[in-house]
């Protein structure tokens, strides 16, 4: 089996990564392309109680399992598949239940954080930055939260400026100097996904031919 190619995306919360993800997985067929979200790595809080567990800075390195995530990129890579965790945000910690997820030709991991880490920054061979305002951000994130999380307006915009506005300035902006390409506008610009669609396309065609 050929090595994956392996794509990073990443950008601040509610930038549109999700939405570039599913632009690029749409381009090819279901079977030989993957996307697996950061957030399936936060690490395990079942030793805490559910007050403590809210005060978490979910923002913040520290709150992911990398070394989990990079041992699961070098299994998929090596061929073999994994079981990915399932992150339940209504009470912050993990279900005991996991997903299983099959070796691909494509591999896309998407997060706030996917670029912080040398190590695992070091396993991607494309790695995107979208780039959108932080009003448009936070708005989405809002809307994020409440729908999916349960979360209150206020307890939103408290956490927002209190914790996700100061680690977005502090760890993830500064990732965008490691990335390959830098998306204005999200999955909105399409001409931005059509010249990754064409270069995941190239490395795929020259993985070919280097396997022959």
């Amino acid at each position: 089996m050929r090595k994956p190619i392996l794509i990073a995306i990443t950008g601040g919360t509610g930038s549109g990564k999700s939405t570039v993800a599913k632009a690029i997985y749409n381009n090819f067929k279901k079977e030989s392309i993957s996307i697996i979200m950061q957030d399936s790595y936060y690490k395990d809080q079942s030793d805490m109680t559910i007050e403590e567990r809210t005060k978490t800075n979910y923002d913040h390195p520290h709150a992911f399992d990398t070394d989990l995530l990079i041992a699961h990129i070098n299994e998929l890579a090596s061929g073999h598949p994994i079981d990915i965790p399932i992150y339940d945000f209504t009470i912050h910690n993990r279900k005991k239940e996991t997903l299983r997820e099959e070796p691909k030709d494509i591999i896309i991991v998407e997060g706030i954080l996917i670029l912080d880490d040398q190590k695992l920054r070091d396993l991607f061979d494309i790695k995107i930055y979208v780039d959108t305002d932080a009003d448009i951000r936070i708005l989405r994130r809002l809307t994020r939260d409440i729908r999916e999380r349960g979360r209150t307006v206020d307890s939103v915009i408290d956490q927002y400026l209190a914790v996700v506005r100061p680690m977005h300035l502090q760890f993830t902006e500064p990732t965008k100097r490691y990335a390959d390409l830098i998306i204005p506008e999200g999955g909105k610009n399409q001409v931005a996904i059509d010249i990754l669609v064409a270069t995941i396309k190239q490395h795929l065609s020259h993985g070919k031919e280097e396997s022959k």
